[in-house]
């Protein structure tokens, strides 16, 4: 699905939240590598489960043809400096609900965006008859478990030693969703 385009101005910083276009895969698959090493809050070390240009190209293409799906880009200055994604279910069952993923790059953390970002999705979820948005997020990421809380996400369960990181720990994540 394709939403217009918004933008905003926090602590100097001018952005916009739009719909991702097939022009941004070459960029997209260079955000998302970088966004991937700089933070272990990602579900993927860097260069893991990397998706092409090309691979965007054709993720891009299907999210907007979806009433399903959303792909949306934060841009500063004509670079993304991150992005989200809302991805349904076709099973009867599970339609009613869509899983949220975010990313940012870390120049860009502290000005709103990923919150932007969420906002706006949830937003597409609500307009669109959605009554379910999960996501997982791990525990020790507590700024974004608080934002999630914020926007009426609540924790619904807790995978036990799901993520080995870097500090050679076990840590857990955590599941949360928001229902409408």
């Amino acid at each position: 699905m394709q939403l217009a385009k918004q933008s905003f101005q926090v602590k100097g910083l001018d952005y916009s939240i739009r719909s991702a276009e097939t022009r941004d895969a070459a960029q997209l698959a260079k955000v998302r590598l970088q966004i991937d090493g700089e933070t272990e809050n990602m579900d993927r070390e860097r260069g893991e489960a990397y998706l092409d240009q090309a691979a965007f190209e054709r993720l891009i293409a299907e999210d907007a043809k979806s009433v399903r799906d959303l792909f949306l880009v934060a841009e500063v200055n004509g670079h993304i400096a991150g992005f989200s994604r809302c991805e349904g279910n076709a099973l009867n069952r599970m339609k009613h609900q869509v899983e949220f993923g975010v990313g940012v790059l870390q120049q860009f953390w502290g000005y709103g965006i990923g919150r932007k970002l969420l906002e706006t999705s949830l937003h597409w979820a609500d307009g669109n008859g959605f009554k379910k948005v999960n996501l997982k997020v791990l525990n020790s990421n507590k700024k974004a478990v608080e934002l999630y809380r914020q926007c009426g996400f609540e924790v619904e369960g807790v995978l036990k030693m799901d993520k080995y990181l870097a500090d050679g720990n076990y840590h857990d994540t955590v599941m949360m969703g928001r229902i409408r």
